[in-house]
Parts: C-alpha cells; structure tokens; sequence
C-alpha cells in the first residue's frame, strides 16, 4: 500500500517513514502544504498523514481542497491539538481519523488499518488508456501480450503519465515527485526509467508510447 505522509517535523517523519516501511507500506514524505497539495492531486494513495501544523497551506486546508477536487482517499490528522472543538472541525472538514501527539506506534498502524480496510471497496483501481490498465493497488501494468508488475519508481512515472494523458511532464517535475525534493539522485535515472518503461510497454503488447518533447519532457500519447 502507497501512503502519503505530509510532516514538517523532520526527525519525526523519518522514524515515521522507517516504521511504515518496515510494515510493508510505501512511504512518500514532504514537509510542507503545497507539496502535500501537488502530491495528493498527482497520485492514487492508499491512504494520506496529514500533520496539521505545517508550512504553507496547513493540514487542514490541504484536506479541505483534496476535498473539493473530488479526492477521496482516506486522510488521518495528526496534530498537538487535543481541543474537541479540533478534532470535530478536521472530521467535519473530510478527516477520517484524527490522532493527537505524542502517539505509539502501534496506535498509528491500527488506525491506518482501520481506514484502508473501510476503503477497499472501492469499485476499480485500474488507470487505463489506450489498450493498457495499471492497478493502483497491485502495480501490475497489462496489456493483450501480457502483464507484468513493476518497482516502485516506474510504477510512479507510468502513474503520473496516464493521469494525464497527452500532457509534457518535466524531467524536474518527475525528479520531485517520485525521487524527492532533497534527493541528490542524477536526473539521467529519469531517461533511464522512461528507457524501461518503453520496452514495458513494448513487451504487453501496448499501443501507446511515451513520446519525448525535446527541451521539455515526456507524453503518454496512442501510436499513430
């Protein structure tokens, strides 16, 4: 499961993300609102953290907007705010589950169980365009040749490529959001991964293709 975890506090969001990773969640981690915002409106999470004191828009007012777009994955608020009057403005506002600080561990792994479980019904997690699907649950890519499930940061790029179907996505932008604002990975692993994305394609029998816009980045676009 793919889980999106919005914490300014550092220190915190990395034990966070070792614990999650550790019970077999993939773990995306910003620090701020307006990455949390970008993040959420780009990909299909399982389930999303937010803290609601952070930079930017705070964790309030990026679940009020996820929810205005239509986003319904499910959100759990964590916050110092202990006050009633909080917690019934977060769930009212589109929270599903609120948690105060400090918290255990286990405490936090129940409650993500709890909101994935009221979530799997929902109807379809394909992505599909052309002749191709992508499960958002299980990272299987197929085609009429066949399927195959892909890592993590392919599944990412593909993800953000048949979201948005026809629409240039920049080398920068894919460095962001799947490597990480501070990763000090070369941007040559974008060429690398839309490289093997192409022969993935290729090998399920696609009749889409990502086309490279010279100067500005990569479309998923149908085959002429």
């Amino acid at each position: 499961m793919k889980i999106l975890l919005a914490e300014d506090e550092k220190s915190l969001s990395r034990a966070l993300t070792v614990i999650l990773e550790k019970n077999h969640y993939s773990v995306d981690a910003v620090y701020n609102g307006t990455d949390a915002l970008d993040y959420a409106m780009l990909n299909d999470y399982n389930a999303v953290i937010l803290d609601w004191m952070m930079p930017g828009p705070d964790g309030l007012a990026v679940l009020k907007k996820l929810r205005a777009a239509g986003r319904t994955m499910p959100v759990l608020m964590l916050t110092a705010k202990a006050e009633v009057d909080n917690k019934v403005e977060g769930l009212d506002s589109g929270a599903n589950d609120y948690l105060t600080k400090p918290f255990e561990a286990k405490e936090l792994l129940a409650r993500i169980r709890a909101m994935t479980r009221q979530s799997s019904a929902a109807p379809d997690t394909r992505l599909r365009f052309g002749n191709i699907s992508l499960d958002t649950a299980t990272f299987e890519l197929a085609g009429p040749s066949g399927s195959v499930t892909l890592p993590g940061k392919e599944y990412q790029m593909l993800e953000m490529l048949l979201r948005h179907p026809g629409h240039v996505i920049s080398a920068d932008r894919f460095m962001e959001m799947v490597w990480g604002l501070e990763s000090d990975t070369e941007q040559s692993v974008v060429w690398v991964n839309i490289s093997v994305l192409r022969r993935r394609l290729e090998a399920v029998g696609a009749d889409i293709e990502i086309k490279v816009q010279r100067g500005l980045g990569y479309a998923a676009r149908k085959k002429k």
